[in-house]
């Protein structure tokens, strides 16, 4: 019989341990809930500074209204991260809150491959083929393609180009740089890529007086193989400054100008 009463006080004294942890957690929950919004933190996963903590808190000051002092659980995380990844700099964004008290940002931007320069207007596109505007916070180090650019965009455009023929001018255009970026040789020696009135893209070298012309911006391999031929015999034969253009834009002909 004691060794009943004994086991039943034991179970009783766990129930009531049970019972004081819901409570506490149940009251420890409610306070959470009603814990408000001390602030913002901004993380980046990247190393882009197009985007600045105080052009988030900004956008949502402008599109979202006021957070600071809102209650924890009303905060609309899902609202948040939709008017930031509408930002044309922004790729994605993760909204969510600590018990700290602050609504937290993981921000990752969008990663430019190329800069186009037409006239005023210029842009950038990334590895996907989404054009979007330069920022006044931060400059990409990336090359850059500039005149008669094909691409019937303006400053301010976001999105990918809105026609067959300019996505597939674009994905050539993203293709070539990325050989010349995957080339030592190449991206230490050319200074200047421009498309002409013929729609042409011309590739300047550092050195020399010669002007490559490639044709539309494809079959990179190609096309620098024939350039790499004309340094290593057509130049050596006929000496510096003896061409002013030359045009690698035909299968199977390297047609040179004086």
């Amino acid at each position: 019989m004691k060794k009943g009463l004994k086991i039943a006080m034991v179970a009783g004294a766990f129930i009531l341990l049970g019972v004081i942890c819901f409570v506490v957690w149940g009251l420890n929950d409610d306070r959470q809930r009603q814990k408000t919004c001390a602030g913002i933190k901004v993380e980046y996963t990247d190393g882009y500074k197009f985007v600045t903590e105080e052009d988030i808190e900004g956008y949502l000051r402008s599109d979202y209204g006021s957070f600071i002092g809102q209650r924890l659980d009303s905060v609309n995380l899902k609202k948040i991260e939709d008017i930031l990844d509408s930002k044309s700099a922004v790729l994605k964004t993760d909204a969510y809150t600590t018990p700290d008290g602050f609504l937290n940002i993981k921000v990752r931007q969008r990663e430019p491959v190329v800069r186009f320069q037409k006239g005023d207007d210029g842009f950038y596109a990334d590895e996907r083929g989404f054009l979007f505007p330069l920022q006044s916070n931060y400059t990409s180090r990336v090359p850059i393609i500039d005149g008669y650019v094909p691409l019937g965009v303006s400053s301010g455009y976001k999105g990918e180009p809105r026609t067959d023929r300019e996505k597939q001018w674009l994905s050539q255009a993203i293709r070539l740089v990325n050989f010349i970026k995957g080339s030592k040789v190449w991206s230490e020696n050319i200074s200047q890529m421009t498309v002409n009135e013929a729609g042409d893209l011309v590739i300047v070298p550092r050195t020399g007086n010669e002007k490559f012309i490639f044709g539309a911006p494809d079959e990179p391999e190609k096309k620098f193989a024939k350039i790499e031929k004309y340094y290593t015999a057509i130049l050596p034969a006929k000496g510096e400054g003896a061409y002013r253009t030359v045009n690698v834009k035909f299968d199977g002909q390297i047609v040179c100008r004086k």
